[in-house]
């Protein structure tokens, strides 16, 4: 009998020091997994800046920055400036309501280099895994007005009408919406789309309140690229893999504007964004910045232009104790309420197969649940042209 409890006290203790073992070397190769990422995005910089909302940005020689990791743009010839710039789109804002980066007040990067954020630890362990860090989920873009995606919802304007396009521009009014859970976002954003399935390719820009990637509550910038329909292996956020090359020392990815957002009847701050395609690249500008490009060479169904633009909010519901969240879309005010008190997207424009910039046809809107969140086309001033309100609080009496 002793021995049979000797021999049983030794097994368990032997699957304790093996469990032990295993844990210990997945948590260090977890670790080595991390660092090694952190290597690889946090290039060496020249100059580095402590922005008052807790971000360092690097500023980092234009040849040195992530993108060149990519496979595809070892041997990249950088373009210094796009070939042209469609003229037409109206890039208006008053001096006194124009958005400016938090960054900005503590100093600026020098010339021939490029303000990247810096990625921590912490911001890597919040993703689902070290994979899919910088990524979204396969069901960040509605696939038709049954299909949704899991969890996400939507008030925007499509341009699906047969026709390629080259590019878009508009301006936005920035809000910060309050997010009720730090895995729950709120973004407001264009798309420009081409292909099907884990054949979508995508260019994205816009801003977003993420706590659960950024650790806070603020209102930033955002690009986002796919060329696999979100699977693993290609796209991502700002820098946060290879892709996206950055020529603006002036404009950063990723970055808080949260002293310049707009105030329920009041100041309006606004941002006027570009994004159109010259000979292979697709270029983004931000007001007057020209920020940097896609290199045409990531996508592969992007090449005669993307047949669906669209334009809108975001956000994602995790129904917290089974109730609709309350989380906001734009503003946290539904569109009826219009200008100085709900969000907008106006002076839509297009970028069309002659590179011109003309106003949208046909626009059609598609809403997941107008009892949570809605759009409502036009409402604004003459000078607006193409233009629509949207938003709203989320959980109410009618949305519960």
């Amino acid at each position: 009998m002793r021995m049979a409890v000797f021999v049983v006290a030794l097994m368990v203790t032997v699957a304790i020091i093996a469990t032990s073992v295993d844990g210990k070397e997945f948590l260090d190769h977890r670790e080595i997994e991390v660092q090694r990422l952190l290597k690889q995005l946090n290039k060496p910089a020249l100059k580095s800046i402590k922005s008052e909302d807790g971000d360092i940005i690097d500023c980092v020689p234009i040849t040195s920055q992530p993108a060149f990791d990519h496979p595809l743009l070892k041997n990249h010839t950088i373009q210094m400036r796009p070939s042209f710039i469609p003229e037409g789109g109206s890039t208006y804002t008053k001096k006194k309501t124009k958005a400016t980066q938090v960054w900005q007040k503590n100093g600026e990067c020098p010339e021939k280099t490029v303000p990247i954020r810096r990625i921590t630890r912490e911001e890597i362990l919040r993703a689902k895994s070290i994979e899919s860090f910088g990524k979204k989920n396969h069901q960040s873009i509605p696939d038709s007005n049954t299909n949704p995606g899991q969890n996400h919802e939507y008030a925007i304007m499509n341009l699906n009408n047969g026709n390629k396009y080259f590019g878009t521009s508009f301006i936005i009014n920035l809000w910060k919406p309050e997010v009720q859970v730090p895995s729950e976002f709120s973004l407001a954003q264009t798309w420009l789309v081409s292909g099907f399935d884990n054949s979508r390719n995508t260019i994205e820009a816009g801003f977003q309140v993420y706590p659960g990637k950024y650790n806070d509550s603020n209102l930033r910038l955002f690009v986002y690229w796919t060329a696999n329909g979100y699977q693993p292996g290609s796209g991502c956020y700002n820098n946060d893999c290879p892709g996206f090359l950055q020529m603006s020392n002036r404009v950063a990815l990723g970055v808080s504007y949260y002293n310049t957002v707009s105030q329920y009847d009041g100041d309006q701050y606004e941002l006027f964004i570009q994004i159109w395609k010259d000979d292979k690249n697709w270029w983004l500008k931000i007001n007057e910045e020209l920020v940097g490009y896609w290199p045409g060479g990531l996508f592969n169904s992007f090449g005669d232009g993307a047949p669906i633009v669209q334009w809108g909010g975001e956000i994602v519901n995790f129904k917290t104790d089974m109730k609709h969240t309350t989380t906001d879309m734009g503003s946290g005010h539904f569109a009826d309420e219009g200008f100085k008190k709900a969000s907008y997207f106006r002076n839509l424009m297009i970028v069309d197969e002659a590179n011109s910039m003309k106003d949208p046809e046909r626009l059609y809107p598609y809403v997941t649940n107008d009892a949570c969140y809605n759009i409502k086309a036009g409402g604004g001033r003459p000078s607006w042209g193409a233009n629509f309100f949207y938003g709203g609080p989320g959980q109410n009496e009618k949305c519960p």
